[in-house]
């Protein structure tokens, strides 16, 4: 009898490995279960570096971070059922902020789906207004392929995230097909280069207009055009105001610096856009928080519109220059058409309006410590270091004051969830940007209400020796929907106040010698194996500061600070730009 032959080729599993081995991957960040267990059998002695998070929202945050602060595609790996699901938030995110992610999800047999098997969820179905676009691969002979499209659809045109849903038996299948190297989609051509008559067209807007002003967004970093950028408003004077996934994109030490434009932007971004006569976005949507009272958005000015992704042009304002293109590429072609003309007027105003009403805070009669002295106190501190810095930061108030009162100077040096706002965003992308960065000093700014949705992060720090430094800004309260409730709805704290004082149960609750706020942050860093400080003023913030940045092993720095401080300046809901909320209460 003829001795049993394997097939010659390799299975579903293998092809995975050597997919992320042929499209540079080098971490992998990964949960495993019982219908992804066959990719981590092959992970066990693929030469990637395997990061476990405590969840898989924690774990595609991290995928996410990482991206961010290296620009190159994120990966990740989960089970089927929940541990597909638990990516959603994830996903969102990234989608919304177009960044790269591939994520492979198991899936339950083909036979399996449709019987309510356990741990069978509709992957595809749930993530597909999620994703840039997702995959259920029926066959192995597909997965070589499907994986190359992934890789290439994640990081072309605008990226975002792609989901990969891989059944148990596809899996385990075995394939005689290679690895495909040159990708080719028949529906998919992402518009690269600009039409030259519309790049000519914003040519003549720049040379004739009077108050230009360059808006500039993420799609600036994402495009690695800020270079280009520098030199468009550096030779032909043109001031530059940021979104908040722009910061970075432009140094805000320049003379030519608006700082952030929008709701929480500086006077002199949104006054210079209200009285422009030329607008120019860069790789930015016009997003609601930046364009308040659309109406009423830079009336007196034409728009000049650059982006990647033909959809968002014309979506919210109406364009007189639509460019559609890279832009990278719409910079080569645009620069060489522009001519030098005198703008010292405009730049005049520029610097009455920075120079009038910068972002600043009163100091208090009470002396509790300020959050926004704190962040100017930790940008000090990383700049002492003379280390490139990445700061992370979670969602609310706390994301505000390190947008205002960090200096950002460098593109990728600034990760934040934008468009999603996602709570639990902080601590799990500062340890992929560190992961991704290991020359950079990384930062993570959170308030107590975010840190704690994904707390349980921090012990991968500890585990992979990673240096972030975790800074809570802790006012027990859940800080920017107070500071909407004390505005526009009458000071009704409803959910907001986390602190214990005042609780009638109070005594039945905490021993008469625990603070006032639970939980114990420095106890709960100390028992994740991290080093932790609390302080009380800035002094005591400074010296941490100091004693964590020399110190290689990751922080927490919790920072108890005045529980009502409003992030100002403020364009309220349904507000013009020019009708900002300067005054603070206090």
């Amino acid at each position: 009898m003829t001795p049993y032959q394997p097939p010659q080729g390799r299975t579903g599993a293998q092809c995975v490995i050597d997919g992320l081995l042929n499209n540079g991957v080098e971490v992998v960040f990964g949960y495993p279960g019982g219908q992804a267990i066959d990719l981590f059998d092959k992970l066990y002695d693929a030469p990637l570096r395997l990061v476990l998070p405590r969840h898989e929202q924690g774990g595609i945050h991290m995928a996410d971070g990482y991206a961010r602060a290296t620009g190159r595609v994120g990966c990740a790996i989960v089970t089927s059922g929940p541990g597909a699901t638990n990516t959603v938030t994830g996903l969102a995110t990234a989608m919304m902020d177009g960044v790269p992610l591939v994520v492979i999800a198991g899936q339950v047999s083909l036979p399996l789906i449709g019987t309510d098997a356990f741990q069978e969820a509709d992957n595809t179905g749930i993530t597909r207004s999620v994703t840039k676009h997702n995959y259920l691969v029926r066959s192995v002979d597909e997965l070589p392929r499907v994986i190359a499209e992934a890789f290439f659809i994640a990081s072309t045109g605008k990226p975002g995230p792609v989901l990969i849903d891989i059944p148990k038996n596809v899996q385990q299948a075995i394939t005689l097909q290679p690895d495909v190297q040159d990708v080719a989609i028949r529906a998919y051509h992402p518009t690269i280069r600009p039409p030259a008559a519309q790049v000519a067209r914003l040519a003549d807007a720049i040379n004739k207009s009077h108050r230009p002003v360059l808006y500039v967004g993420g799609g600036a970093i994402l495009s690695n055009s800020c270079g280009l950028l520098r030199t468009l408003a550096e030779t032909y004077s043109i001031p530059v105001c940021t979104t908040l996934m722009g910061l970075g994109a432009f140094p805000e030490r320049s003379p030519l610096s608006l700082w952030m434009v929008g709701m929480h932007g500086s006077v002199a971004a949104n006054s210079a856009i209200q009285q422009a006569d030329l607008v120019i976005a860069a790789g930015a949507r016009f997003d609601d928080r930046v364009t308040g009272r659309i109406a009423d958005f830079a009336q007196g000015a034409k728009i000049a519109h650059i982006d990647v992704d033909a959809s968002a042009i014309g979506k919210n304002v109406a364009t007189h220059i639509p460019v559609c293109g890279d832009l990278r590429q719409t910079l080569e072609a645009l620069l060489p058409q522009l001519t030098k003309a005198d703008r010292s007027d405009w730049l005049a105003q520029i610097a009455k309006w920075r120079e009038a009403k910068p972002a600043t805070y009163h100091p208090r009669k009470d002396g509790k410590l300020q959050p926004q002295a704190v962040v100017e106190a930790l940008d000090r501190a990383a700049t002492a270091t003379g280390r490139p810095t990445v700061l992370t930061t979670d969602v609310g108030q706390n994301q505000m004051w390190a947008a205002q009162f960090f200096r950002h100077d460098t593109p990728r040096g600034f990760l934040s969830s934008g468009g999603m706002g996602t709570m639990g965003f902080g601590v799990p992308s500062a340890i992929g940007a560190q992961l991704g960065r290991p020359d950079a000093l990384v930062l993570s700014v959170n308030g107590d209400g975010g840190f704690q949705m994904n707390i349980q992060e921090l012990v991968v720090a500890v585990e992979h020796r990673l240096p972030v430094k975790f800074v809570i800004l802790n006012n027990a309260r859940l800080g920017m929907v107070r500071q909407w409730q004390q505005l526009f709805y009458g000071g009704r704290y409803s959910a907001t106040v986390l602190s214990q004082d005042g609780r009638p149960d109070n005594e039945h609750i905490l021993p008469p010698e625990a603070p006032t706020y639970l939980p114990d942050f420095v106890g709960v860093a100390q028992a994740y194996g991290l080093q932790a400080r609390r302080v009380r003023s800035l002094a005591e913030a400074e010296a941490a500061f100091a004693e964590a940045f020399a110190d290689p092993r990751p922080w927490v720095i919790e920072c108890i600070v005045a529980e009502d401080e409003n992030v100002l300046p403020m364009v309220a809901p349904g507000a013009a730009l020019s009708e900002m909320i300067l005054d603070h209460d206090n």
